[in-house]
């Protein structure tokens, strides 16, 4: 049985923060920040909308794009690092948002690749015949933690939420072959201190990034006997344009062969990349049996990759 994506959604919360804004909040300017890390503005979520919220929004257009009812739903994965609360996790409150009433539920926590995580995770279950469909969301509101005084962090982060239904694809569609990886010794290098911030080690990060990303792109296209010659797009984790087009370069794609959606929505951690994918097929850059390669990396450390032919 292949298993992959059969529908997809996102949602971007309304406020555009710019780095003009940002200007005005931190000693830091536009052109060091686009020089830097290729972002021109991101997204901030108000006030009164928690994860949970934005998760189900773009769960409930990911649901209706597979043409299935909530209650289809067996399993529901939420990778985030921002719950709503310690407990009870964003999975279970999504559950009861949605009327899934049949569906386990449970959240995954491995930063910026926890979509690919979750990808996986529900591959299993739909592979081995145990669900049918398994509910799928990165979403983060990284704003309740980023620290705005520190120039490091705060112009790098925004929020969203992508989501994606895994269920049974046709014969040569879905997920071909996966990586996952953890390094927990660099776990310093990028963490949550006990004030509820964000803090990073810019550069041992940068260099774990650009090392490991292209490394898995490779790694998932010789577990799946494919070249990066046969690569029709890439879509990784959207955290910094320096270390996304060092993986572009690995594969030796074309510039317009890799989604760059950091631009509009920074880096918005587990949802970046569903909400990569989303915007390249609603774009037409996605085409039906195009090879996909999407990978991730994030705190942990933790990294994935996916080689994936689209369609269903």
């Amino acid at each position: 049985m292949n298993a992959g994506i059969i529908g997809i959604g996102r949602y971007l919360p309304d406020r555009v923060l710019t780095n003009l804004d940002l200007e005005k909040m931190v000693e830091t300017s536009d052109e060091w920040i686009k020089t830097r890390t290729g972002i021109e503005e991101r997204r901030i979520a108000a006030d009164d909308m928690d994860t949970s919220d934005m998760a189900y929004e773009a769960a409930l257009q990911a649901i209706k794009d597979a043409n299935i009812d909530a209650e289809d739903i067996d399993l529901i994965l939420v990778a985030t690092v921002t719950p709503d609360r310690p407990f009870p996790t964003v999975a279970c409150m999504l559950q009861d948002k949605l009327g899934a009433s049949k569906a386990a539920a449970m959240d995954i926590s491995a930063a910026c690749a926890g979509f690919m995580y979750g990808m996986v995770t529900a591959e299993q279950f739909v592979k081995t015949g145990t669900y049918k469909h398994v509910l799928v969301v990165g979403v983060e509101k990284l704003s309740k933690i980023t620290d705005w005084e520190d120039r490091n962090t705060a112009v790098l982060f925004g929020d969203g939420a992508g989501a994606a239904v895994i269920g049974q694809v046709s014969d040569n569609r879905g997920i071909l072959s996966f990586e996952l990886g953890a390094n927990g010794a660099g776990g310093d290098h990028l963490y949550q201190d006990t004030g509820s911030n964000i803090v990073m080690n810019g550069r041992e990060v940068f260099k774990f990034a650009v090392r490991q990303m292209g490394e898995s792109c490779i790694t998932v296209l010789d577990k799946a006997g494919l070249s990066k010659e046969e690569v029709d797009f890439l879509i990784p984790h959207q955290a910094n344009i320096r270390i996304m087009e060092a993986a572009r370069e690995r594969l030796g794609l074309p510039v317009e062969k890799m989604s760059t959606t950091i631009k509009k929505y920074g880096n918005n951690s587990s949802a970046s990349i569903p909400v990569a994918l989303f915007e390249e097929l609603e774009a037409g850059k996605v085409k039906d049996g195009d090879l996909v390669v999407m990978v991730g990396f994030g705190g942990g450390l933790t990294w994935g990759a996916i080689a994936m032919r689209w369609g269903k």
